[in-house]
């Protein structure tokens, strides 16, 4: 696992910093989103204020429509996010259709409707990914699921998101074999 690499006084010390890290980003995506100007109403300056923000290049594309060129854009990594989110300007660019609209809960308890776009391709360094994106804010935010689908990592010691370094050339997941299951009992039952 990625995060035995890190020095620390054991498995509390990495919850502790991880909960930093997902406090701090999530307060920071709703200061952006919902206006607020300090910190002090998430729980004042030691969380997230040292921390920093976490960003990843990406290269997004529509691919329904192979004659867009795909965009590339800095995407602010919040792993106390599920979704992928892009701002209108960047739904314009690729020319992503609306699909549904989405209830979301944000880290200040209120819940809101914004539009649910896509497909999209997600491309970072070797990794690919599909997603549909919510379309908010002023900044590509790059949620947990987007994440976890390209099996990348939050490197909390230089802030940075890269592969996961115990599968660097292809992506992996965990995948329970239930289908299998349901099918090989199935056809015992006829």
């Amino acid at each position: 696992m990625w995060l035995k690499r890190w020095p620390c006084g054991g498995i509390n010390d990495l919850a502790n910093l991880r909960v930093r890290i997902d406090y701090g980003l999530a307060a920071m995506c709703i200061r952006r989103f919902a206006g607020d100007t300090g910190m002090a109403a998430w729980g004042g300056a030691g969380y997230g204020g040292g921390m920093g923000l976490v960003t990843a290049r990406l290269q997004l594309a529509n691919p329904r429509d192979p004659s867009l060129a795909p965009i590339e854009v800095e995407a602010l990594a919040d792993t106390g996010s599920v979704f992928l989110c892009i701002p209108e300007h960047v739904r314009l660019q690729l020319a992503l259709e609306v699909m549904e609209t989405r209830e979301v809960t944000l880290a200040n308890g209120s819940r809101v409707t914004y539009p649910y776009v896509g497909p999209l391709v997600l491309r970072f360094k070797n990794r690919t990914g599909f997603t549909g994106a919510l379309v908010l804010g002023d900044q590509v935010l790059l949620g947990a699921i987007p994440m976890e689908d390209m099996d990348l990592v939050v490197n909390p010691r230089d802030r940075t998101v890269d592969v996961n370094p115990d599968s660097p050339n292809i992506a992996t997941g965990i995948c329970k074999q239930a289908a299998s299951a349901f099918l090989l009992s199935s056809t015992h039952l006829g």
